[in-house]
């Protein structure tokens, strides 16, 4: 099977899926704002698409497939703000169409699992943009949608060695806190399996089976390494961002039992020990393992 994926947003989730989409023969159009991430997509083998509405309108045209990456921002969703009666005349025409939410649609639940079946009850203005554009999207006529709520991504580039390294990572301590997580290269194969199979109205979580505190990953870090464990700093007594701190006010433990069941998914890095030691690998560090 093969197609036309038009990526709106073609961002760090959408590349790891084109790198698996190109080889077995689909073409891979990516919108993008900037002359110089034109140049590198085209070098990946991805046809660039500047954020232009006369622009991305004729590439969606002919597209066969749809994945919406670009987050909603103070006006609302710019994809859906860019193309508008654009998107209703295409959806007839798409096979499938997915676009990449957050577990934060759901809120806090004080540590407790929750599954697709949750309410949607954010807290934070983020979480609050999300249920609106995933409503958004999903009212469009036709159009064969698949939301996915994404846990805490981490992959190359995105991992905590730099930190550990130079001396800047913090355990931050908050009891009972508990983030899910997922690594890209499982996002891209959960992508992957349901344009596969489509399921248009489902929604999955993608995240791996092992929600931990954000302070045991750092320490897993280290340990890789063979680096000091960062000491811990009480939650309160942190210094954060607002940003940074508005993702302590949401503990949850996420299920991914859909994403097995329904698209047989077996995730290449089932916690972040896993997916650690592999990034480590990736770099070429070679260490002793703890088990």
């Amino acid at each position: 099977m093969t197609g036309t994926l038009l990526s709106l947003g073609h961002g760090y989730c959408a590349r790891a899926l084109a790198a698996r989409l190109l080889p077995q023969g689909w073409t891979i159009r990516g919108t993008t704002r900037s002359l110089d991430k034109a140049e590198a997509l085209q070098a990946e083998g991805v046809t660039p698409v500047l954020w232009d509405k006369a622009a991305v309108t004729d590439a969606l045209h002919g597209a066969t497939h749809l994945l919406i990456s670009a987050a909603p921002d103070e006006d609302g969703d710019p994809a859906l703000r860019l193309l508008g009666a654009a998107l209703e005349r295409a959806a007839p025409d798409l096979h499938w169409a997915g676009y990449l939410s957050t577990t934060g649609v759901y809120g806090d639940h004080d540590g407790a699992w929750i599954d697709e079946s949750t309410p949607l009850e954010p807290t934070t203005k983020r979480g609050k943009a999300r249920v609106t554009a995933e409503a958004a999207w999903g009212a469009i006529p036709g159009l064969p949608l698949h939301v996915f709520r994404l846990a805490g991504i981490y992959g190359p580039g995105r991992g905590p060695f730099s930190k550990v390294r130079n001396g800047t990572a913090r355990r931050i301590i908050k009891p009972g806190q508990v983030f899910s997580r997922i690594h890209v290269d499982d996002i891209a194969q959960c992508l992957e399996a349901s344009i596969k199979a489509p399921n248009p109205g489902a929604a999955y979580n993608l995240c791996d089976d092992d929600p931990a505190p954000p302070q045991d990953v750092i320490a897993y870090a280290a340990e890789l390494l063979g680096l000091p464990v960062p000491p811990e700093i009480p939650f309160d007594e942190a210094e954060l961002s607002p940003m940074a701190r508005s993702f302590y006010s949401e503990s949850k433990r996420v299920s991914n039992t859909r994403i097995k069941h329904e698209l047989g998914v077996a995730l290449y890095h089932p916690d972040y020990r896993s997916g650690l030691r592999a990034l480590l690998d990736e770099q070429g560090h070679h260490t002793d393992k703890p088990s």
